[in-house]
């Protein structure tokens, strides 16, 4: 085992001098600016570098075999056609198709969500529930606090407390350690990442989740083993006899119909309020005329985030539209008086997904107000979210004509 564990660590020092690894975990600054620096500092090691290194977590200080750049994606202070556009400048689609394929993963949860929304709901029940029912367990407290016994596992929930961050592929140990050992409700973990990931999205959170549980690909699991722990972890951690051995898939008894995405007419001519939310903060840049005024919003599931998030999604929505409102405030008021104070009587939004803030809309009570509410979806959604019905599969062959229509020539 000794000899196994130093091959491993000397493989990790090789990667980190091929890679030249920064020595200081990345800064989260929530602008467009600090998203274009990481994607620009990233962007040539999206080929085989990534390729190799991408499922390797080497510790918050050593986050540059991946690209880190989730938090603005999250947001959209950069999109995913920007990333696209800068890693096909430099490297061919073949080239760097892994990574590629992990932009469109992101795509793919909230396409599949979008056309699912059922899933939203019972998980919004479900967590409901297991709220009222686990959150005094010593178990769950332990977990959340990191205090478990089980070194890996506390030591991510103790970064993803502090960064607001954790390497993809410690949220996938993280989860099976949480379902299949602790044997917690999944959706309090869930929870709990949605709470302090910076990057923390309805779709790409819950699905991934249930991915792991054996609810979103039915019958299959991800069982967190000590050897691959050690393996991606350079050595970091092994625990060994502290896991579960087996993972019994989660089952619920009921079927998630798929619904049709909702049709989105063109943007309404003449004067409109811009209504800016977490969800796309860039969404300015696609309207075919600038708003006469602007209204910055966050969700309310946003008030009961870490600090860490409700920093980064104030700082990304302020950044876009230089003001926002009372978060004690509903929004139906603040919009109507923002409506009142523009001189117009259309609210224009970015697309709202599945999520958090999508319930914040359908809640709005403006009708009343003769205000019109219409939400723009990107041409990236549209062309994308229509192939995300079953598994990721049909979406990624898909890819090329998707690029292609977006104006890609690959």
């Amino acid at each position: 085992m000794l000899r196994t564990v130093q091959a491993i660590l000397l493989t990790k020092q090789d990667m980190f001098q091929e890679l030249e690894l920064p020595s200081a975990a990345v800064e989260f600054t929530p602008t467009r600016q600090a998203g274009l620096a990481r994607l620009e500092k990233f962007v040539s090691r999206t080929g085989q570098h990534y390729s190799r290194q991408r499922n390797y977590d080497f510790g918050t200080e050593q986050r540059g075999n991946v690209s880190v750049l989730s938090p603005w994606i999250r947001h959209r202070l950069i999109t995913e056609e920007d990333v696209l556009h800068a890693t096909l400048s430099h490297k061919s689609i073949f080239a760097a198709e892994k990574f590629i394929q992990e932009v469109f993963w992101r795509t793919y949860f909230k396409g599949w969500l979008e056309q699912r929304p059922s899933v939203w709901t019972t998980y919004q029940d479900g967590l409901a529930r297991a709220l009222n029912a686990g959150t005094r367990s010593s178990d769950y407290q332990d977990a959340i606090a990191g205090c478990t016994g089980i070194a890996c596992f506390d030591h991510w929930a103790q970064e993803l407390i502090q960064t607001g961050y954790l390497h993809n592929h410690a949220r996938m140990w993280f989860a099976s350690i949480w379902i299949f050992t602790l044997r917690l409700p999944w959706q309090l973990g869930a929870d709990f990442f949605l709470r302090h990931l910076i990057d923390g999205d309805p779709a790409s959170n819950t699905l991934s989740w249930r991915w792991v549980g054996g609810l979103h690909t039915k019958g299959k699991t991800y069982l967190a083993r000590p050897d691959n722990i050690a393996k991606y972890t350079g050595g970091r951690f092994h625990p060994v006899g502290q896991l579960a051995t087996v993972a019994e898939p989660l089952t619920e008894p009921f079927e998630h119909s798929r619904v049709p995405l909702p049709a989105i007419g063109p943007v309404p001519e003449g004067d409109v309020l811009l209504l800016v939310t977490e969800e796309d903060c860039q969404i300015e840049t696609v309207l075919p005329h600038p708003p006469k005024a602007h209204l910055g919003v966050l969700a309310k599931q946003s008030l009961g985030v870490s600090p860490l998030v409700q920093s980064f999604a104030v700082g990304a929505i302020e950044a876009s539209c230089g003001g926002l409102i009372d978060m004690g405030s509903a929004w139906s008021d603040q919009i109507v008086d923002a409506v009142s104070d523009a001189g117009t009587r259309t609210v224009v939004t970015g697309y709202a997904p599945v999520g958090s803030v999508a319930d914040q809309l359908a809640a709005l009570n403006l009708r009343g107000a003769d205000i019109t509410l219409h939400q723009v979806r990107r041409d990236y959604d549209t062309l994308a979210w229509p192939y995300a019905t079953k598994g990721f599969f049909g979406l990624k062959k898909k890819i090329p004509h998707i690029l292609r229509e977006l104006g890609f020539a690959v």
